[in-house]
């Protein structure tokens, strides 16, 4: 991030007071948070403990803050760099610098800069080379002799020269009408309030390149006003440009452009001269303005949908991601397959890999009866309690085939049908190679689809997020831009759960507050050299993890039963001071912490006064209430308090579906037009947005999660292309 020694304080506080102004948070927030972020403090450390000093901004409002931050001060830095442009030519007036600190974003002051950006050679300037600026000068000043075409003929056959090849009087006003042209062009003022036009006007025109069938038949013929098309669209039909299916063009009301233009250049006074600008005003516009803008107004809107794009994939990651764990139970992952069979892997309540196996089940020429045999065997011996199936190829048979061979089983199992997206991907990766050495890609995807129900996030964090299944357009966008995103997501998720200091993977560590990926894996080899951590001190003897470190990531990290009671919450240990002063004066001891005897902690705080504590203990009230919630909740889960994933014992096909039934479903992607949702027949069924609620939604998201259990009613079946209409109105 751009440190503030290049920036002045008064630039500063200016920024300040933009993001106030900007976020709605009041001037010192804003200036409190600059300073965190320049202090080295991460968005997780800093809204989980320093809320005494944001206001409680939680993380997306940071993470919003920060990139505002980010955007500001790079268009303080550019402000500086094209004053200083201009003034290295002799061209700084004060109007000129005045429009500069003006500037909002950067497209308008690139708009200033224009006229002063250096220019590879165009018709103006091979007029001027031919000395044909004083006649443009003339004209633009409506001089008195140029009233009359006789007056603007006699001025310009001045110019006549056959050594500058200009051979006639047209020659020489063509010359000055091009240099017109370009002056107005470049001026900021008319170029913002075409843009303006062309965005009120403008419309996206799509037509087919090559006529051939393809996904992107439904823009063949398409046109659709700038201001409303959608973000999907936007990255729909720029990759059908980008593949050659399709020809796209932003068309804006051109008349209503050149019309405003001429009234904005052209005198009101019907001259000779004024004819000559006011044509030079049209050509502008057509041969120089247009084109630009149109360029520059779909980069924009191209930008603006990936920006949407990358807001809807991370809500659906972070729903992804905080999905609620399946804790205590022993889990069957089950891997389909088709040729190569289908691999079993069998965890343990922490994850430990307890059995592995592959069974044939899901060709005409499979012994079924022996795979049902070699699964109910497996299931005995380690006491499976639910099986994990992965969603991909031959998912279908493999749940027909699971949910037949529970109905045979003494006691009760169930099955889930789990996302794998992604699992090849982790199972193929140096890292499962490191983890798993003993078994192939196929076994350790088994491996992760079974562990992904025991703790998704644990599990997720080892594979890149664009691999996860939960976005759009996700290849088509800024792979920088994305990878920052989502990986600003996982850290939320991870430092919002927290993770157990001793058993915690070093994926799973990378991600906390203050740790990268070399610390985490010190952790790791620390851990097992020395046999686990006793206290959270104790990090402090990790290689390359520092006091600045510390005390970023010790809050995230907890020691269940360690040597100190507190190891074990949220608490801070930069607040254990206060927290076990807190204890004593309301009447505690550790051991009740431990044991869970402070149920009625916040009464006895409200009895005592939260004024009173909060200057004994010399922390605010915020801190104070974190304290309270973290030794009431010792190791609390925020997962815990969602709804658990949906077990399943039966299954249907989509033979068996028929209008108006109604199903209990998952849903699996949000996207911009609707949400995608899983009722157990392999293909998920679409509820489009006008069918999630009967109220008016902006987006699917405003209502809808990935993870989320509903209850939808089947519209419509085409059982050939595979569709499913779904409707969740009136349920």
């Amino acid at each position: 991030m751009a440190k503030t020694t290049k920036n002045s304080s008064a630039n500063e506080e200016n920024i300040a007071a933009a993001l106030s102004a900007e976020l709605g948070i009041h001037r010192w927030q804003a200036e409190n948070t600059i300073s965190l972020i320049d202090g080295g403090n991460t968005i997780p450390f800093i809204a989980r403990y320093r809320k005494e000093m944001t206001g409680a901004l939680d993380d997306t409002q940071l993470r919003e803050f920060d990139t505002r931050l980010k955007y500001l001060r790079a268009l303080d830095e550019k402000r500086s760099e094209i004053m200083r442009l201009i003034d290295e030519q002799g061209a700084l007036t004060e109007d000129i610098k005045a429009a500069i600190l003006a500037a909002s974003a950067l497209a308008e002051l690139e708009d200033v800069y224009r006229p002063f950006r250096p220019k590879r050679r165009t018709r103006a300037s091979a007029a001027r080379e031919k000395g044909l600026a004083p006649l443009a000068e003339m004209l633009l000043s409506q001089n008195g002799s140029l009233y009359t075409d006789d007056g603007v003929a006699a001025e310009a056959k001045k110019y006549i020269s056959e050594e500058k090849e200009v051979y006639d009087v047209n020659d020489a006003l063509s010359g000055a009408m091009d240099i017109i042209a370009e002056e107005i062009s470049d001026s900021a003022d008319y170029r913002r309030e075409l843009r303006r036009i062309t965005a009120e006007s403008g419309s996206i025109t799509v037509r087919s390149t090559t006529g051939e069938d393809s996904v992107y038949s439904m823009y063949y013929d398409f046109s659709e006003a700038l201001s409303n098309i959608p973000p999907h669209r936007i990255l729909a039909i720029n990759r059908g440009e980008k593949e050659g299916y399709l020809s796209v063009k932003l068309s804006a009301d051109d008349e209503r452009a050149i019309r405003r233009l001429i009234r904005l250049t052209t005198p009101k006074r019907e001259t000779a001269a004024a004819k000559y600008i006011k044509s030079a005003a049209e050509d502008a516009y057509k041969r120089l303005i247009a084109p630009s803008l149109a360029s520059e107004l779909r980069a924009a809107a191209a930008e603006a949908a990936e920006e949407s794009s990358i807001k809807i994939f991370s809500k659906n990651l972070k729903s992804l991601l905080m999905q609620p764990p399946i804790k205590g139970r022993t889990v069957m992952g089950f891997d389909p397959g088709y040729r190569t069979g289908c691999k079993a892997a069998v965890v343990d309540e922490t994850g430990k890999v307890l059995e592995t196996g592959v069974v044939y089940c899901t060709l005409p020429k499979h012994d079924k009866e022996k795979a049902q045999k070699q699964l109910t065997a497996m299931i005995g011996r380690n006491g499976v309690e639910i099986i994990s199936i992965g969603n991909g190829t031959a998912s279908k048979e493999s749940e027909i085939f699971i949910s037949e061979l529970i109905k045979t089983l003494d006691r009760p199992v169930y099955y889930v049908m789990t996302n794998e997206a992604g699992a090849s991907v982790y199972s193929a990766s140096k890292l499962a190679a490191e983890e798993f050495p003993e078994y192939d890609a196929a076994l350790r995807s088994a491996v992760s689809i079974a562990r992904r129900l025991q703790d998704p996030l644990a599990e997720l964090v080892k594979i890149d997020p664009q691999s996860v299944g939960v976005g759009q357009y996700q290849h088509d966008m800024n792979k920088k831009k994305l990878g920052e995103a989502l990986g600003n997501v996982v850290e939320d998720c991870v430092n919002s759960v927290g993770v157990d200091l001793n058993t915690a993977s070093a994926s799973l560590l990378s991600y906390i507050a203050g740790i990268n990926k070399t610390v985490a894996k010190n952790i790791e080899i620390y851990r097992n050299e020395n046999g686990g951590f006793k206290t959270r001190r104790e990090l402090l003897k990790v290689p390359k993890l520092g006091a600045k470190a510390f005390e970023q990531c010790a809050g995230f990290l907890r020691i269940p039963g360690g040597a100190e009671y507190l190891d074990s919450t949220s608490v801070h240990p930069e607040s254990y001071t206060a927290a076990k002063r807190l204890l004593s004066e309301l009447g505690y001891t550790g051991d009740d912490v431990i044991s869970g005897s402070i149920s009625d902690i916040k009464e006895r705080a409200e009895k005592y006064g939260h004024e009173k504590l909060c200057g004994l203990l010399g922390i605010g009230r915020l801190t104070l209430a974190d304290i309270t919630d973290s030794m009431l909740k010792p190791g609390r889960d925020p997962r815990d308090e969602l709804p658990k994933p949906a077990l399943r014992s039966d299954i249907l096909s989509i033979d068996d579906l028929r209008p108006d039934m109604v199903l209990d479903g998952v849903v699996r992607n949000v996207i911009d037009f609707g949400a995608f949702v899983d009722i157990g027949v392999h293909q998920d069924g679409l509820v489009h947005i006008s069918q999630i609620c009967s109220k008016f939604i902006k987006h699917p998201t405003d209502v809808l999660s990935v993870g989320d259990n509903v209850k939808v009613r089947i519209l419509d079946i085409d059982v050939k292309k595979k569709r499913i209409s779904l409707s969740m109105r009136g349920i």
